[in-house]
């Protein structure tokens, strides 16, 4: 398995940015789709974003497409979360995982993850 952590979280106000990162090790970065998922206290696990192996396939949310970006640099073997216009309800744990890649069918569902990285808090104030 690869394994994940990341950082770059923290407290921002609302219409604030973050950009949160996730170092890779272990396998070989380049042979795992890549996803950037959230959980609130007292909700599911829910999908952000997803990127392909060399990035030629993204996938957003709705609730965050237009404000989130996604990248992954597999020379550093480091994804990237950027948030900008941050909302309350943005206000989750994040976690990056890795999926050994098959298809991008199930990209957005976690179950299909192979790693986890531990997760970094983000609360973005009202």
């Amino acid at each position: 398995q690869v394994q994940l952590v990341e950082s770059g979280g923290g407290l921002v106000q609302t219409g604030g940015s973050l950009r949160l990162s996730c170092v890779a090790s272990g396998r070989a970065f380049s042979s795992y789709a890549m996803g950037w998922f959230r959980q609130a206290p007292g909700k599911e696990r829910e999908f952000v974003t997803a990127i392909s192996l060399s990035g030629g396939a993204i996938s957003y949310s709705d609730s965050v497409k237009g404000r989130f970006t996604i990248s992954r640099d597999n020379a550093k073997k480091i994804i990237y979360l950027q948030m900008n216009s941050l909302k309350p309800e943005d206000t989750a744990v994040y976690y990056c995982a890795a999926k050994d890649y098959r298809s991008w069918a199930g990209i957005s569902a976690p179950e299909n993850y192979d790693s986890w990285g531990q997760g970094t808090q983000v609360t973005v104030s009202s």
